[in-house]
């Protein structure tokens, strides 16, 4: 049974950071690309980060970008997000996706439950 096991959110004041982890088991993932998105309450659910497996190439939203910083070890089949500089808006269940190829986030892909980031002001 595939398995994306999400860890290390938390509450944090503004300015502080966190660094959350997603375990994948189940199958290999080699090949596969692997992102974060996230959902704050009263939203849509969007795309945070994303890494490919082959050349390690990333992509950010441009939100996060400069304070958040992904990576993955494929060796443990678990990819990490730094997360620096946290604001306020950045409250929200963060989840992670693992899919075929240099895509993720259909919702077809592989989908973990989420762990929940509270920022406080």
């Amino acid at each position: 049974q595939v398995q994306l096991v999400e860890s290390g959110g938390g509450l944090v004041q503004a300015g502080g950071s966190l660094r959350l982890s997603c375990a994948a088991s189940g199958r290999t993932f080699s090949g596969y690309a692997m992102g974060w998105f996230r959902r704050a309450p009263g939203k849509e659910r969007e795309f945070v980060a994303a890494i490919s497996w082959s050349l390690g190439s990333t992509h950010y939203a441009e939100s996060v970008k400069g304070r958040f910083t992904i990576s993955r070890d494929n060796a443990k089949n678990t990819v990490y997000l730094q997360m620096n500089s946290l604001k306020p808006e950045d409250t929200a269940v963060y989840y992670c996706a693992a899919g075929p190829g240099e895509r993720v986030g259909l919702p077809n892909d592989y989908w973990g439950m989420g762990t929940q980031v509270t920022v406080s002001s």
